[in-house]
Formats: structure tokens, C-alpha cells, sequence
């Protein structure tokens, strides 16, 4: 049975959704004011390998992807670009989607941007205002409204925040995001009211202003899932702030819990250091690419791991995945042409045991690194017994074939 490491309870849970067989899977996207870039697909992929694994289990899975559109970065980007924002987040859009399509990611059912549901942004601020949840307050002279932590019971619960530590002054955040990851500890920004020179603002049911940052994944996910849903997934920088205020807001409103399980995987690094413009180490799937390596190395490299331990890209570890890709798919081309006429008791429990060998990895929390390298022992030792004559066609095509049932999932062999 398949188990899953739920941040919110910090255990290992199996997995079983609110309807039999259904899953509803919300995915946190990309600020598209800016290129993702391949720490951001490893998350991408662990998501997909998730859903493609949850596909293959016989579940039906409706999956939601937020694209954030309109925050702050995007309208100073856009400025400093001399563009829309429209035009600066559809370039990178378009961008984002030849890279899903290159990885071999699923587009989920729903692609959705914030500047498609301000309307239900508007509805959610509307009713945590009548609840008390959050308020009206002037700054620099735009009526905004933000969300007091303090007034939802157990907020913080999805990062264990000692909420002890918050201050007892009123402290108001007003800004979409602020640099760095920490925990910005005061009443955080639902919506920025516009001031007359402002060109980014909506007219809706509580007045023009846009959408924040906070809102607007709550906002798309209600408005396409429901306030209810299975999984909630992201990276580890998600958990600071940004999903517990999606948490707060969507259960403020509804009075329901919001996800089942929350889904959080770890960093990329370079050469053992954080992804950063500063450093010049950022890196692109086109970046790859362009140094000759296949989609294939590419997808296999980034979900050669367990999603939640971090991951360190350099060269020559992905020249080392690529060449172990490429031995695993030569080997697998040769089994494709067995023929031999007997075949070895061992060759059949072999070919027989690739399908277990790999789901008992994968019920394990999506272990993909070794569930990979269960196969690669496996159709190894079918390798050599072929080269000794003993692998019969029946035997392998057995094993090809369930290969490439769980190459459904992995997507790199054949």
C-alpha cells in the first residue's frame, strides 16, 4: 500500500483519499514573472512521478497547477522590461510548458492563472472580513486588507511554528513577498487596494485593487477543487509563510480541512550551494541541453532521488546518471531481441519479480532511487543470463513488458 511522508503530521501515512479511487492533487506552480529553472522542475517531477504512480495504482486523478501571474515581482519585472505584465508572464508561460512537454510532465487538468480568479480572490477576502479574520487598513494611502494569524486557531500547525514566539504588537506585512525565506511574524496582505496611477487593478465586489500573493492559490484551487482536497505539494520553500497562509485562508473560510496531505520536497543545489543569480549558478533544462545531454538524462537525473533529500547537481554527476540511463536502456534493447529457445527457472522469477521489485520502492514514499535501482539489478542479472543463452523469448518479453508498464511512470526508458 502506498505511504506517504505527510509534512502536517510529520509521519509516514498510507495513502487513502476522501473518495474511493478519486484524487484531487493541487500542485504549487511557478511565479511566471521569471523562467522556472531545473531546481523548480525537480519539484515539477516529483509531482508528476506522484500522479503518474497514483494513475498506474488505478486512482483517477484530477490535478490543479497554480500559475502566478500578478504579485509584485511581476509588475517590477514587467516595468523594467518595458512590457505588460500579460506579455512577460505569457513568454514565460509559453516557456514553462515547451519545458513540461521536453520532461515528459503531465499537464494537469487544470492550469490556472491568479488573474483568471480574481473574482473568487475578491469572495474569499469578502467572507474572512464578515468572519473576522481579517480587515480593512490604509497604508500609503491604497485600502488594503490583511489576515491577523492570531484569530485562526492553530495557525502555523502545517510548519509547527512555536506560535509563542509571535509578538504581541501589531506588526503588518505589506508586500507580496520579502527576500529571503524567513517567517515574516505579523498580519500578512490579502489585497492591495490601487492608487490612481496604478494600471494592474480589477473592479470587483469589494472594490479595484489586485489580488496578493497570499490569496490567490487558495483562490485558484477553491475555485476549480473545492475547499476540499487530498494532496497539497510543493518545495521545502513553500513551507515557510506561503502554505500555511493558503491553509489559513481556505479553512477560515470553509471551516474544513483543507489537504489530507501535504507533499514537500527538498532543494537543488549546485556544486553543494543554493541556486542564485548572485552566484551565476542557476541553470535552465535548455542550459543541459545545449551540453548535448537527452531529455531523457535530463528527467532521469531530477528524479534519481528521494524528493525529499536534497539533491546536488554538477556536470559530472549528470554525466554519471546519463551513462547509467544509457547501460539500463542498452541492456533492455537487448532483452527486446532474445530469442533463445530455452530458458532458466531463474530468468522467469526474475522477469517475473520487476513489477514488485520496483512498487515496493515506490509504496515507500516514492522511492524512485531504489525502486531504479531495483530494475537496474534486476534486467542486469537477466543480462547476463541471456549472454549465457538461458533467457528465453517468452521470459523476455515478460520482462519487456513490465518494463515498460512502469515506464509509464518513469518515462525515460523506452
Amino acid at each position: 500500500m502506498l505511504s506517504l511522508h505527510n509534512t502536517l503530521t510529520r509521519k509516514k501515512e498510507p495513502f487513502t483519499p476522501r473518495e474511493d479511487m478519486r484524487v484531487k492533487m493541487y500542485t504549487c506552480g511557478p511565479s511566471t514573472y521569471q523562467q522556472a529553472h531545473i531546481g523548480n522542475y525537480r519539484t515539477f517531477l516529483y509531482e508528476d512521478m506522484l500522479q503518474r504512480y497514483l494513475e498506474y495504482l488505478g486512482y483517477k486523478v484530477t490535478r490543479l497547477i497554480t500559475l502566478t501571474d500578478v504579485e509584485d515581482k511581476a509588475i517590477a519585472e514587467a516595468k523594467k522590461e518595458r512590457l505588460s505584465v500579460e506579455e512577460l508572464t505569457s513568454r514565460n508561460e509559453t516557456t514553462f510548458f515547451r519545458d513540461f512537454e521536453r520532461l515528459k510532465i503531465k499537464v494537469p487538468d487544470y492550469t490556472v492563472r491568479a488573474s483568471t480568479v480574481v473574482d473568487q480572490s475578491a469572495t474569499l477576502i469578502k467572507t474572512l472580513v464578515e468572519k473576522g479574520y481579517a480587515y480593512w487598513h490604509r497604508h500609503e494611502g491604497a485600502e488594503n486588507v490583511y489576515f491577523d494569524p492570531l484569530k485562526f486557531k492553530d495557525f502555523g500547525k502545517l510548519a509547527h511554528l512555536d506560535m509563542s514566539q509571535w509578538p504581541k504588537k501589531k506588526r503588518r506585512f505589506h508586500l507580496d513577498t520579502y527576500p529571503g525565506t524567513p517567517w515574516n511574524r505579523g498580519d500578512f496582505v490579502l489585497w492591495h487596494g490601487c492608487e490612481k496611477d496604478e494600471s494592474v487593478c480589477w473592479d470587483t465586489e469589494i472594490g479595484t485593487g489586485r489580488p496578493a500573493w497570499n490569496i490567490q492559490d487558495a483562490a485558484m484551487v477553491t475555485k476549480h477543487l473545492g475547499f476540499s482536497i487530498d494532496v497539497a505539494c510543493g518545495g521545502i520553500d513553500n513551507l515557510v509563510r506561503h502554505h500555511d497562509y493558503t491553509l489559513a485562508v481556505a479553512e477560515a473560510v470553509s471551516g474544513k480541512a483543507f489537504a489530507r496531505y501535504w507533499l514537500h520536497g527538498a532543494h537543488l543545489l549546485v556544486d553543494g550551494k543554493k541556486m542564485s543569480k548572485s552566484r551565476g549558478n542557476v541553470y535552465y533544462p535548455a542550459d543541459l541541453m545545449a551540453k548535448g545531454f537527452q531529455e531523457n538524462h535530463v528527467r532521469f537525473f531530477l528524479i534519481y532521488g528521494q524528493y525529499r533529500e536534497k539533491l546536488n547537481f554538477t556536470w559530472e554527476k549528470l554525466a554519471e546518471t546519463s551513462r547509467k540511463l544509457d547501460a539500463f536502456k542498452s541492456m533492455v534493447r537487448d532483452l527486446e531481441k532474445a530469442g533463445a529457445t530455452r530458458s532458466s527457472e531463474k530468468a522467469k522469477k526474475l522477469a517475473d519479480s520487476l513489477v514488485s521489485g520496483f512498487e515496493s520502492h515506490m509504496d515507500d514514499d516514492l522511492s524512485v532511487k531504489a525502486a531504479f535501482d531495483e530494475l537496474f539489478s534486476v534486467v542486469s542479472a537477466l543480462h547476463e543470463i541471456q549472454k549465457k543463452g538461458e533467457l528465453g523469448s517468452e521470459e523476455a518479453k515478460t520482462a519487456v513488458a513490465n518494463l515498460k508498464k512502469v515506464d509509464s511512470i518513469l518515462q525515460v526508458i523506452f
